[in-house]
């Protein structure tokens, strides 16, 4: 069997391993899990409201009424918040697994969270008063920054990026930028003013950040719907990509460039919140098989659930206190990852 009939052996052996069906299921079930969650999310709180009410303020909403304005101004840009910045960031993390080929690759775990919170960290020191425009933009900054250097340094290396180079230049940077984002808070005694958002939450989320990032969010993941027939095959390699025709140069470019603007517009009003972006693609995949069309529709629903979902755990876990959502994540996330580095020792 020739070279190009191995290659194409390889791609008709991944669409027979997709599974559509199950796919089909997660994105219908899925989305109605989502919508129920929103309206479960508005909700709870420190003020119960039933869900006959919040179906009342969403449709009919009435300012002279107190619960109502408690879901419009408080609720509902919180639980649309987790819905959006919980898709972004495994949709993200499935565009950087893909393309590198890389299991561990998540936002978080490459220095995009600590590049931005370093950016953020800039801002509270020299630029205060800046409108969240303004923050996300500077966010993003510094997630790119982070990112350009990471592939920077693992590509370095004799023998090129590959997943073990791309992980520990993720970890050795995020150090770099979370030690010099501490210093900044110590020298300008901010440390207060961005204590939570390290920690990671939703809270305080108002209608104008939403209205900032939402047009970043869904154009990002629009963008990497359109690209994930490609990404599908970058995922069997370059020289597969390559003999099938495709740019796999403008196809990282483009999925490079989404994977900045989901993290850095997420990062930009949630905090340091990981590992999103490395568990639900690999879930997904494991649902719906090995072809991206699938997997990243599915991880955007699944994604959005599980930082609802966390979101509505934190308020409640410990009232009426709340719980940073990006702890809690951190505690599936974390063993999580470990038991992907022990799987995969053999391939890094």
């Amino acid at each position: 069997m020739s070279l190009k009939q191995e290659q194409k052996q390889e791609l008709k052996q991944m669409r027979q391993r997709s599974r559509p069906l199950v796919a089909t299921i997660i994105l219908i079930v899925g989305t109605a899990a989502v919508l129920f969650g929103l309206a479960l999310s508005i909700s709870v709180g420190a003020a119960k409201i039933s869900l006959s009410t919040v179906w009342t303020a969403v449709f009919n909403f009435n300012p002279d009424i107190t619960q109502h304005q408690i879901i419009q101004e408080l609720r509902m840009p919180r639980a649309l918040a987790a819905a959006l910045i919980g898709a972004a960031f495994a949709v993200s993390g499935s565009v950087m697994q893909g393309m590198t080929r890389n299991p561990l690759a998540d936002p978080s775990l490459l220095g995009l969270n600590a590049g931005a919170g370093f950016a953020l960290a800039l801002c509270f020191a020299f630029f205060r008063g800046m409108s969240h425009l303004e923050i996300m933009l500077i966010c993003f900054t510094g997630a790119a920054l982070a990112a350009g250097i990471v592939y920077g340094i693992g590509s370095l290396a004799k023998g090129g990026l590959t997943p073990v180079r791309l992980t520990l230049a993720g970890a050795a940077i995020s150090t770099l930028f979370v030690s010099l984002s501490e210093g900044v808070q110590i020298h300008f005694q901010i440390g207060q003013d961005i204590a939570f958002w390290y920690a990671g939450g939703i809270a305080g989320t108002k209608w104008s950040q939403i209205g900032i990032v939402a047009p970043w969010i869904i154009g990002g993941i629009l963008a990497a719907i359109a690209i994930s027939r490609s990404i599908s095959l970058l995922s069997l390699g370059d020289d597969v990509a390559v003999s099938l025709g495709q740019r796999t140069k403008l196809t990282k470019t483009i999925g490079i460039i989404v994977t900045l603007i989901l993290a850095g517009a997420s990062v930009s009003v949630v905090g340091a919140v990981g590992f999103i972006g490395l568990i639900i693609p690999h879930l997904a995949r494991y649902l719906v098989g090995v072809d991206y069309r699938w997997i990243i529709p599915c991880s955007a629903v699944l994604g959005a659930l599980l930082l609802i979902v966390a979101d509505i755990v934190a308020r409640t876990i410990n009232s009426p206190s709340e719980t940073p959502v990006g702890a809690l994540i951190a505690i599936i996330g974390v063993p999580f990852f470990l038991y992907l580095a022990v799987k995969q020792r053999g391939n890094l």
